[in-house]
């Protein structure tokens, strides 16, 4: 019997389904981004191996050039405001706002040479992309054993130090699309404290009017980034992390609303119940 006529026909329906339906129409785009980050990672793993042979962030290049890519399929444009201030030539944590699994699009059209990323050490299994990370350069940490990722925090900092490197961390620590910043965590700024070394913010605006998990959004869209001024950590102890965790929240939080052109309540403790997102 043939298959032919019968998969055309399957197709047809998940077409016409795709008009029709927007659910389908947001899983089925979910689905093409998670299978293009795959082809795209293992396309450029066999890259980044012909070119630098194994592990090195200066993979990340080439990473960066395949993800940067993957705005023209979906239609979304990043308009960056103050690019130049990462591009000082001396190792420095950058943090920024954590959305989506879309954030890995914008990280790359922001990425200054010579940054890494920290991440959790389940990325580091998903196939293609976890290889991918892994030749870039990534640091991966075990966030259920808190004395390994004090450990490799702790090495983190030793190597952006002697290898003048740059860290990417996302501070709220997991993904949100709740209108605003969830509270901070304290691994970025015991790393920049820990290596004397500025914290550079980055601040996306919000994706909420070309995508939403929960209403099923997923259009074309328009993402507002603005690089804030370097927070210099030179002289700072432990003992300050506290206040200096205070003053990026709020100087990133105000910067989200304005990007966002979303008002700003009066009295928010910028401490809500994050939406996991995808």
């Amino acid at each position: 019997m043939e298959l032919w006529p019968w998969l055309s026909a399957a197709l047809l329906l998940l077409l016409l389904a795709a008009q029709l339906s927007r659910t389908v129409k947001f899983y089925a785009k979910i689905s093409l981004y998670c299978a293009v980050c795959c082809c795209a990672a293992a396309v450029a793993a066999v890259v980044c191996l012909l070119r630098h042979g194994g592990r090195t962030v200066d993979n990340m290049r080439i990473i960066s050039w395949f993800v940067r890519s993957f705005k023209y399929l979906y239609g979304l444009r990043f308009d960056i405001q103050g690019r130049e201030k990462l591009e000082l030539d001396q190792p420095c944590v950058v943090i920024s706002n954590h959305q989506s699994i879309l954030d890995m699009m914008g990280l790359m059209e922001t990425l200054p040479r010579r940054c890494v990323q920290i991440a959790k050490r389940e990325l580091l299994f998903l196939g293609p992309v976890g290889l991918i990370m892994y030749l870039g350069g990534v640091f991966f940490i075990n966030r259920q054993r808190s004395s390994t990722a004090v450990t490799v925090m702790s090495e983190v900092g030793d190597r952006m130090v002697k290898e003048n490197l740059k860290v990417w961390i996302y501070p709220e620590g997991t993904r949100n699309l709740n209108g605003d910043l969830l509270p901070f965590k304290k691994g970025a700024f015991y790393l920049a404290i820990q290596a004397q070394v500025p914290i550079i913010p980055v601040v996306y605006s919000s994706f909420s009017s070309f995508y939403n998990p929960k209403t099923k959004l997923f259009t074309s869209g328009r993402i507002e980034v603005e690089v804030l001024d370097a927070i210099p950590t030179t002289g700072l102890t432990v003992a300050d992390i506290p206040k200096l965790m205070d003053t990026c929240h709020q100087d990133m939080r105000n910067t989200f609303f304005r990007l966002s052109k979303m008002p700003q309540e009066n009295g928010a403790s910028g401490q809500p119940q994050g939406q996991r997102a995808q």
